[in-house]
Order: C-alpha cells, then sequence, then structure tokens
C-alpha cells in the first residue's frame, strides 16, 4: 500500500512538474504569441472593414385549404350526376405542406428573378441587378475572348424563358445555387400551424427586400391556380354547357311561338298540324329541365372552387429599413486576435514534440 501511494506521490509530482515546463516554456514564448494575437486583431479588424453588411428580409405566411364536411356533402350529390369537383386534389405534390417546397424550387426562384422591377431598383430585371452587385461583368471582360457569349448578355422580363441561350440558362443556374445553399432560408415555424417564413439574406437591402416579395408573389400565385385549376375547369365546363342548353331553350321557345301562329284559326279536326308545336313544347321542357339541373350544379361548383382556392396570408412582410449584420471592429479584433493567438500555441507545442522527438 506504501508503494502504490509513492508511485501516485510521484507521478502527481511529475505531472505539476510538466505543468511547470509547459508554463515556463509558453511564458518563455510569450513574445511570440503576444505578436501572432496582434497580428490576428489587425487582420480581423481589416477584415471587418472589407465585409460588407447583410441584409436580413423575413416574410411570414399562414395557409389554410381544408375543406368542409358539408362541402363533402354537397360534391357527393353532384358526383351522383357524373360530375367530379376535385374532391381529392388537396393532396400530392401540391399540398399546404409542400409549399415550403416551391418557394426553394429552381422555376419558382428564376421567375422570380426575371420580374421586372424597373421601378424599384432601375434594372430590368432582378437578375440583372444581382450581376451588378456581384460585379460579375467586370469578370466577364477577361473570358470574352474564350465565352464571346458572355459579351452583351443580358435578362429582359419581356424576353420569354424558352429563348433564352446556354449562356443565361448556365448565368441563371450559378444564381440558382447561390441563392439556394447562402441566401434563401424557407422553414416553418411551427409544426402545429401551417406558418412559414421565408427568409433571405443578402449585401444589398433593395435586392433582399424586392427579391422576399417577387419570390413569394410568384410561389403563392403558382400555388393557388394550380390547387384550384380542375375546379375552375369542371366550372368552366359547366358554364359552356349552361350557354349550349341556353341558346336551344330559346331556339324551342321561338319554334313553339312560330308553330302557334302557324295553327292559330285551325280546324280542331285537324291534329295532324300541332304536332310540330307539340314537338317544339317538349323541346322546350327539356332543355328547361336540363338548363335548372345544370344551374343547381353550377352553383355547387363555385362553392367547390371557393373551398378549393387556398387562403395564402401574407402575416408579415419585410418594411425598410431591414435588419442589418454587420462585422463590428471589436469582433474582428477579438475574433481574430484569439484564433491567432492560438494557432500560435499549437505551432509551439508542435514545434517541441518534434524537437524533442529528433533529440531522443
Amino acid at each position: 500500500m506504501e508503494t502504490e501511494n509513492n508511485k501516485d506521490e510521484i507521478s502527481l509530482k511529475e505531472l505539476l512538474q510538466l505543468v511547470k515546463e509547459w508554463f515556463a516554456y509558453f511564458k518563455s514564448k510569450r513574445k511570440t504569441i503576444l505578436i501572432a494575437g496582434m497580428l490576428g486583431g489587425l487582420l480581423g479588424i481589416g477584415y471587418s472593414i472589407l465585409k460588407k453588411p447583410t441584409y436580413t428580409a423575413v416574410l411570414t405566411y399562414a395557409v389554410e385549404d381544408e375543406k368542409s364536411g358539408g362541402l363533402s356533402g354537397m360534391l357527393g350529390v353532384a358526383s351522383s350526376f357524373g360530375l367530379d369537383f376535385g374532391q381529392s386534389s388537396s393532396g400530392g405534390a401540391f399540398a399546404a405542406v409542400n409549399l415550403m417546397e416551391l418557394f426553394k424550387s429552381r422555376a419558382m426562384v428564376e421567375k422570380a428573378l426575371l420580374v421586372d422591377c424597373t421601378k424599384q431598383l432601375g434594372t430590368p430585371t432582378l437578375a440583372e441587378y444581382y450581376i451588378e452587385t456581384k460585379e460579375w461583368r467586370a469578370d466577364w471582360e477577361d473570358l470574352y475572348d474564350k465565352k464571346p457569349e458572355l459579351k452583351g448578355l443580358s435578362f429582359n422580363a419581356n424576353q420569354k424563358r424558352t429563348t433564352f441561350t446556354r449562356a443565361q440558362d448556365s448565368v441563371l443556374s450559378v444564381m440558382f445555387i447561390d441563392i439556394s445553399k447562402n441566401i434563401l432560408t424557407v422553414q416553418q415555424l411551427d409544426k402545429k400551424v401551417a406558418i412559414g417564413a421565408v427568409q433571405v439574406k443578402f449585401e444589398e437591402e433593395l435586392f433582399a427586400k424586392y427579391f422576399t416579395d417577387a419570390l413569394t408573389h410568384t410561389v403563392t400565385d403558382f400555388y393557388i391556380e394550380t390547387k384550384s385549376q380542375r375546379a375552375k375547369e369542371n366550372l368552366d365546363i359547366l358554364n359552356f354547357q349552361i350557354d349550349s342548353v341556353r341558346a336551344e331553350l330559346n331556339n324551342a321557345m321561338v319554334g313553339v311561338a312560330v308553330a302557334n301562329d302557324q295553327t292559330f284559326g285551325l280546324n280542331p279536326a285537324l291534329n295532324v298540324k300541332r304536332v310540330p308545336s307539340a314537338k317544339r313544347q317538349v323541346d322546350t321542357q327539356v332543355n328547361s329541365a336540363v338548363l335548372q339541373e345544370l344551374v343547381k350544379q353550377t352553383e355547387m361548383a363555385k362553392v367547390a372552387l371557393r373551398k378549393e382556392t387556398p387562403l395564402i396570408q401574407i402575416i408579415d412582410s419585410p418594411i425598410f429599413p431591414l435588419q442589418v449584420e454587420r462585422f463590428g471592429k471589436l469582433k474582428g479584433l477579438v475574433m481574430g486576435g484569439f484564433l491567432f493567438g492560438l494557432l500560435s500555441i499549437v505551432f509551439l507545442v508542435l514545434k517541441r514534440f518534434f524537437k524533442q522527438i529528433m533529440e531522443a
């Protein structure tokens, strides 16, 4: 037992001795560590000066597109007549839970970049403003000999997407990758409530604000149009049928009047002459019944369209001035000094270990 205690006591003494040796070593190298920390602090200050501030635009929205039980009953009655008002269209790729994925899709981002913003930004599109902010055209000048298609490349809101060149597609692809990875964030604030948030961080305040607005309008318009497409098509078909039946009914009513005029004062014994009038009256009654039923179905289709059309309510939209995040000089001084000081300590430790190994 005494031997074990002596071993523990000796190992503890060795540990304290080792700590003292390292402390003395770092103390002897304090100038090196201090210089490294000062250099890091200066570099941190320089970075804070060169680093552009980041502006954050945040937009929150809520989605409501659930159907009521009463409507499903009405749709069940309508289905007995062979009509489908899109009862199952609430699911699928365009369900409310997938609205966030639309915000991050390439098609929606590109449409937002190609929105006309001449009045707001003084450039034809947001894509042009993005290129100016990133100063890409200055970099392209050195590539004109190898890639002449970059010379004169521009994005106009009036140009059809199908007419874009390969170079335009490539530039838009680079924009989309940068935006989806570094600029755009879409998330659901609460899993229990269908409230989402769109956040755009960019070094230009105007772009952050107007890109958020353009993307939101593009996505909501596409989402509403897609969700209500089937119900709208059914309503259009019913309206067309009503117009056709109403025209036939008017013709039948005119035919009845003409036939009655032709048989006015006719001998009651001559019943054959009254057959055309009777046929026209049957046509009038049939068309009246069909028209009445179509009107009922049209009203139900209008209700279905209102239910199929989701409500996307903008709760909070970005307002100037936007939240700005700057890399302060004090932060740069502290972080740069600490990082370089730590790196210098690691370097000194490795250097001493290597020296001991070489001497062994």
